[in-house]
């Protein structure tokens, strides 16, 4: 695995840091901005937001230089909005701060696994992505915590500085390590890069990647009050669990990756029937402790941790250049969007299980998606054999 896969991850790490680092220091930051609750928590959705819509854009802006020169260009860019959160006044100042970065880390996602394609092996490309991703999980697993643990210990505006020091040293990392490429192949010029979006196929395959993560995140969103106020756990209790939970979603993701290239489909389409028996399963048994910890790690090993299998797929279906790769990953928010939102709307119907339910719905609706695909493969051997089945001479004629 080239050296510069694992830079990547660093980077990565530092913009997943970013975007949890509030969840983590709601009330510190409602006091020190004269904000409330509910308006921090649309910093969350604005950071979101910015990923899905303004990503692609950046992406756009940055396509035609050198990977490692659009990576070093998306630091900086984040760096500044870091930098203006970790100093702001006021609430506009933050929501500012958190929308440039929202837009910088999505692109910097697309430019990155666009540049893991280029620089490793297509028959390991699905591992590459996976070691990349561990950012993302180890961001979940080790950046959250850290981040709230300084913000509590030092003020919120500490927890945004060692962001900074965080994005400052993987910027040095990238700048050492990644080689310096011509521009991203995979892809083609801007027009290239639109017209594969005229594949219907496409969409389905970002629709898979949607309803995978929408279908974890409903469930994820809500977490801390089903442990708290279903399974009876204390307040104490579940940082630990979350932090377990995070566990699993790093060890899921190496396994993933290790099977991503030569069983793409297949990968996908397990992940979501056992991601559908962990979410039905949560949602029936989440008043019981023990049941209610397999299922929730059961979550964590199948559900983010289908993404090298997912980039993969969409890869394979588009190409790899890096404004594909950048919508998918807006795609891949979208579902972290959808998965929240209704979640929250079916709380209010239905209790804390819906968005339970809500997601194993939203599993076997992704596992719908798939079948097509693992259908085809299933029929592709069996062509195979009955073609060589036929006698040569029958064959002859057939060409003649």
């Amino acid at each position: 695995m080239p050296r510069a896969v694992y830079v990547l991850a660093l980077g990565i790490f530092a913009m997943v840091t970013s975007e949890f680092v509030v969840a983590g220091l709601m009330p510190q930051m409602a006091d020190g901005l004269n904000a409330t609750i509910p308006q921090i928590g649309y910093l969350i959705t604005a950071f979101a937001v910015a990923m899905a819509a303004g990503g692609p854009f950046l992406t756009v802006a940055v396509m035609k230089l050198p990977p490692r020169t659009a990576l070093m260009v998306l630091f900086v860019i984040f760096l500044a909005g870091n930098v203006l959160a970790a100093t702001a006044t006021g609430y506009a100042t933050m929501m500012t701060a958190r929308i440039v970065t929202g837009i910088a880390s999505q692109a910097f996602f697309g430019v990155g696994i666009s540049l893991c394609a280029q620089i490793t092996r297509p028959e390991v490309r699905g591992r590459a992505i996976a070691v990349a991703m561990n950012g993302l999980m180890l961001g979940t697993l080790l950046g959250l915590p850290i981040s709230t643990l300084v913000g509590e210990n030092f003020g919120w505006r500490a927890a945004f500085w060692t962001i900074t020091l965080i994005t400052v040293l993987a910027a040095v990392a990238t700048l050492f390590g990644v080689p310096r490429t011509e521009r991203a192949q995979g892809g083609g010029t801007f027009r290239e890069e639109v017209g594969v979006f005229r594949k219907p196929k496409l969409w389905l395959v970002l629709s898979t990647s949607t309803l995978i993560i929408g279908a974890t995140f409903s469930a994820f969103s809500y977490f801390n009050p089903i442990l708290t106020d279903v399974t009876g756990f204390s307040t104490g209790t579940v940082p630990l669990l979350l932090i377990a939970y995070g566990a699993a979603t790093v060890i899921g993701n190496n396994v993933v990756g290790r099977f991503a290239d030569g069983h793409t489909v297949p990968v996908l389409a397990v992940g979501l029937v056992l991601n559908t028996v962990f979410l039905a399963g949560f949602a029936l048994l989440a008043d019981l402790p023990a049941p209610a910890i397999v299922c929730m790690m059961g979550i964590g090993l199948v559900g983010v941790t289908m993404n090298p299998a997912m980039a993969t797929r969409v890869q394979r279906t588009g190409n790899a250049g890096p404004l594909v790769n950048t919508v998918h990953s807006s795609f891949i928010t979208l579902g972290i969007i959808l998965g929240s939102s209704i979640g929250a709307v079916v709380i209010d119907a239905w209790g804390l299980r819906a968005p339970l339910w809500l997601g194993a719905a939203m599993a076997v609706a992704g596992l719908a998606t798939v079948l097509p695909d693992l259908a085809r493969r299933g029929a592709a051997p069996k062509e195979a054999a009955a073609v060589a089945e036929v006698p040569a001479p029958v064959k002859q004629a057939e060409q003649v």
